[in-house]
């Protein structure tokens, strides 16, 4: 699979906006896809929030692997961060959030009662592109004041919303400028966070297909009937004849193939699956 590099033009303005915004801000809540926890993990984010307590959002977890989602939590929470699990559509998702955003803010609220103060705190909302950021805003307000959508880059501008007790920050989804690790960049591929446009389908349906193979194959067993995993091209080849994705001759329908293994995989179809494990990033930093 060819190196996959996305940072567009607009990315590099939202973040210097970010940064002129941080000091307005008590907290950052940071959205991450419960399906790729560290790969949506954008380092970057890091240096514009400074020590500004963040809670990371282990978003879309209806759609990931439950077991190693909790897993997720503790290492977050080993690490002293706060973090939760959520399914933004689901509106038992909001009295969570809530309740993780009182906690972070429970001291500050506290000192300014004492002062006489009733102030309402701050959140910038942030992360990569497509993890739910805008919905979960949505979910928070009660109504849907910010726009959504199933394709990266639906979010352009930085803007104030007023969601209950807190204003929340929505802001673009923003990736670092060069991916480092070609392998979390696949997997971002996978979830829907780069463009598609830029991308070769047929490779991404290939890599995938390989890592679900070692990793849930029971998964494509169930959903595609594979029970050979030994080549990708002969997984991706099971998956147009199990779909009658054919051509004339008896050629097979590639392109139909990619395009419904990724829809698949992005809509749950394949099964309740997280790409990554928390025991393999014991040294991480972030």
């Amino acid at each position: 699979m060819k190196n996959i590099q996305w940072f567009p033009g607009h990315m590099t303005r939202a973040m210097r906006d970010m940064e002129a915004k941080r000091d307005l801000c008590d907290g950052v809540i940071c959205v991450l896809d419960a399906r790729a926890p560290i790969a949506t993990v954008n380092k970057n984010l890091k240096k514009i929030f400074g020590e500004k307590p963040i809670l990371y959002v282990l978003n879309k977890a209806d759609l990931a692997d439950n077991a190693k989602v909790d897993a997720f939590l503790k290492f977050f929470e080993g690490r002293g961060r706060y973090a939760v699990k959520c399914d933004s559509t689901n509106i038992s998702t909001k009295r969570i959030l809530l309740q993780k955003l009182n906690a972070i803010t429970e001291e500050k609220r506290e000192r300014a009662l004492a002062k006489g103060l009733n102030r309402t705190f701050r959140f910038m909302v942030a992360g990569i592109p497509n993890t739910g950021k805008s919905t979960i805003v949505n979910l928070l307000s009660g109504q849907k004041r910010a726009k959504t959508g199933d394709k990266a880059g639906v979010t352009r501008d930085v803007r104030w919303l007023k969601c209950g007790g807190f204003d929340l920050l929505d802001t673009p989804g923003t990736m670092p400028p060069s991916f480092d690790n070609q392998y979390h960049a696949r997997h971002l591929a996978y979830i829907g966070s780069i463009n598609d446009d830029i991308l070769d389908m047929d490779d991404v349906a290939l890599e995938l297909l390989s890592e679900l193979a070692e990793n849930y194959p029971e998964c494509l067993t169930e959903r595609y009937g594979i029970t050979d995993f030994s080549e990708k091209l002969g997984m991706y080849e099971a998956v147009c004849k199990r779909r009658g994705f054919m051509l004339r001759g008896g050629d097979f329908d590639y392109e139909r193939g990619a395009k419904a293994i990724i829809d698949d995989f992005r809509k749950g179809r394949i099964g309740k699956i997280t790409l990554e494990k928390a025991s393999d990033y014991t040294d991480f930093e972030f």
